[in-house]
């Protein structure tokens, strides 16, 4: 048997030091693929259940939302008259403004002058007023747990104005818009 054919001390050393860092190597890849797809899936739950990504569709939200912007929904669990709120209507996501809550009076006259609890709204976020289509009787009482919701576009938005639609169960209500990603030029908080 010949000596000189076997690896030395260093050699296998260094065999040694080797094959460690493989094997520590794979163990901090698996580390690092299971962090990253953890993250992801507690981003994407995050993003699901609290903060849901809409794509406005239609001109009902003009001037304030436009058709293509893309908005980010914060679910609170109560709102207030004056804020936009998403819900589900028909198996579609849709965006109007909260006008009242349960128990509010609201009151549209002809002109589109909105009123509630008898004093009229101060609608800085309309371009012009109208009574637009309704098919319900004012005064109206906005049942518990409901929200009365109206577009800023009124000639041009089907909603709480209409009997078919009527109010939103709060239960429907996937959040309140907070922030606008779309187009970057806009890019801000939704108000």
């Amino acid at each position: 048997m010949k000596f000189d054919s076997l690896p030395s001390v260093e050699q296998l050393e260094n065999e040694l030091k080797r094959e460690k860092r493989k094997k520590n190597y794979g163990r901090a890849l698996r580390s690092t693929l299971f962090t990253l797809l953890v993250v992801a899936a507690a981003a994407i739950l995050v993003v699901v259940l609290f903060l849901p990504v809409i794509q406005i569709t239609g001109s009902s939200m003009s001037p304030t939302l436009k058709n293509g912007d893309i908005v980010v929904a914060a679910n609170l669990r109560r709102y207030e008259s004056g804020e936009i709120i998403a819900f589900y209507y028909n198996n579609n996501l849709m965006v109007k403004r909260v006008i009242g809550v349960g128990g509010d009076v609201v009151s549209i006259d002809s002109d589109g002058v909105v009123y509630l609890n008898g004093e009229m709204l101060r609608e800085n976020y309309l371009t012009e007023k109208n009574a637009g289509v309704y098919d319900i009787e004012y005064p109206y009482i906005v049942p518990e747990n409901t929200y009365f919701v109206v577009g800023d576009n009124r000639y041009m938005s089907i909603d709480s104005r209409v009997s078919s639609v009527g109010c939103i169960d709060e239960s429907l209500v996937a959040g309140r818009l907070v922030l606008r990603l779309w187009p970057f030029t806009e890019f801000g908080l939704v108000k």
